[in-house]
């Protein structure tokens, strides 16, 4: 990119005022959770992902578009999101083949850094692209593309003559405890997943993608979303969320093809062979009440998430990345890792593992209660929903401390669909 990236902030101010009684008094809702398997979704697990090295972040890289899974899943993660989700508004198949086919020569090109269409085209008609990124490169930008189970069926209909393709696993969660969904921020019949180390490249993506869906597909909602840049952190340390708690979770390594296979791509024989190579998507809009964490003492806020939040350590273990003893008790006599501690809950068995991508999130103000709307973009990304998701998050809504900070507002399901070769066009596999 020609300018560096600014650095994103949140603003927290402190009152005295308690926990539970302070969310009931605001008249905020019911909250839910899932915010990651061992601490608040974010980034992949950087032990695993990224290189020991310290050298400058290469910020003009290219990521190939085309290849035999979609890039932005097992990408290493860039400084910033743009997620969009979409309704259909296309009557007939055809009109939908042309709308995908369109979107990736425009994805293909943006994601090399080029103009969509002809940047020459004629002064009297509107330009073929909106030029905001001119003269910024690819800053790794990433677009990956999804279906939702709405674009199958929609009130009993077969929209499109594929509900016979609709997989098992792609229909919308259940109702878990807790949860206060808004319309505004749930369901899409297609969405994209623009991230690029510049927010104004991947914005530039998702506005050129809607406009060439002008007349096919409309935005149902959109969501911008952050990490700790690139430049900010140049020895690459795990990123903190909003409550201040480093992201190191334990993600499936991307680089590990055996690992991928069992934890994030569909393979023969899971459902319809169209999505093999795919996955399943399941994007969670999370409000983080961070003033009243803001009111919350140290040792309660370690209690509830399992960890240290200096060193990002399991309770009772000195490193970050030493593996969790839930088993080990203090001179008292109690556990190190509370019963109702996020990481123990969300732990399980340990056999449930989702591929984390997540982002912290900042919109203002919330117009109900006037503190901050602020929170996580939960992105995870697994080849079974019903067997990893739901069963993880079954338990956090339920049992996890962490349920006293947070609200799910929004929720969607998408199959992210296979990479594509030159010359194919996104989701042919599909239409087949």
């Amino acid at each position: 990119m020609s300018e560096p990236d600014k650095k994103e902030t949140t603003s927290v101010f402190n009152k005295n005022v308690s926990r539970r009684d302070v969310l009931k008094a605001a008249g905020i809702g019911g909250v839910g959770v899932l915010i990651g398997a061992s601490g608040i979704g974010g980034a992949l697990a950087l032990a695993d992902v990224l290189p020991t090295s310290q050298k400058k972040e290469n910020t003009n890289a290219v990521v190939p578009f085309y290849g035999k899974h979609q890039a932005g899943i097992a990408t290493e993660v860039q400084n910033h999101i743009y997620f969009a989700a979409f309704d259909v508004t296309a009557e007939g198949r055809n009109e939908l083949i042309q709308l995908f086919k369109e979107w990736t020569k425009a994805a293909a090109a943006m994601t090399e850094g080029k103009s969509v269409g002809d940047p020459a085209n004629n002064k009297y008609l509107p330009p073929d692209d909106t030029g905001e990124a001119a003269g910024l490169n690819a800053s790794n930008l990433t677009i990956t593309f999804g279906v939702g189970p709405t674009l199958f069926t929609k009130n009993n209909k077969d929209r499109f003559g594929l509900q016979k393709k609709q997989p098992d696993e792609l229909k919308e969660l259940p109702k878990f405890p807790l949860d206060s969904l808004e319309e505004q921020w749930t369901g899409g019949d297609l969405c994209i997943q623009a991230c690029s180390d510049d927010l104004q490249v991947a914005f530039h993506a998702v506005r050129n993608l809607a406009r060439i869906a002008r007349g096919k597909a409309v935005l149902r909602w959109t969501q911008a979303g952050f990490q700790r840049t690139k430049q900010a952190s140049p020895k690459k340390e795990t990123p903190r969320n909003l409550f201040g708690f480093k992201d190191g979770t334990v993600n499936p390594n991307v680089k590990n093809s055996a690992e991928m296979n069992q934890y994030v791509w569909v393979q023969p024989g899971d459902g319809p062979d169209w999505l093999v190579n795919g996955t399943y998507l399941v994007v969670r809009r999370i409000q983080m009440f961070i003033e009243v964490w803001d009111r919350t003492t140290l040792k309660e806020q370690e209690n509830t998430f399992g960890r240290y939040r200096d060193s990002g350590a399991y309770l009772g273990q000195k490193n970050e990345f030493d593996p969790p003893d839930f088993e080990k008790k203090d001179e008292n006599g109690e556990y190190y890792i509370p019963m109702t501690a996020h990481v123990r809950v969300a732990h399980g068995d340990g056999k449930q593992k989702i591929l984390r991508r997540s982002y912290s999130y900042a919109d203002g103000i919330d117009a109900k209660t006037g503190t901050f709307d602020a929170g996580l973009l939960f992105i995870s990304f697994q080849r079974s929903i019903s067997k990893q998701f739901i069963p993880i998050q079954k338990r956090l809504s339920q049992m996890d401390e962490l349920n006293e900070y947070i609200v799910h507002r929004g929720s969607a399901v998408f199959a992210c669909l296979p990479g594509v070769k030159k010359g194919g066009y996104i989701g042919e596999t599909l239409f087949s």
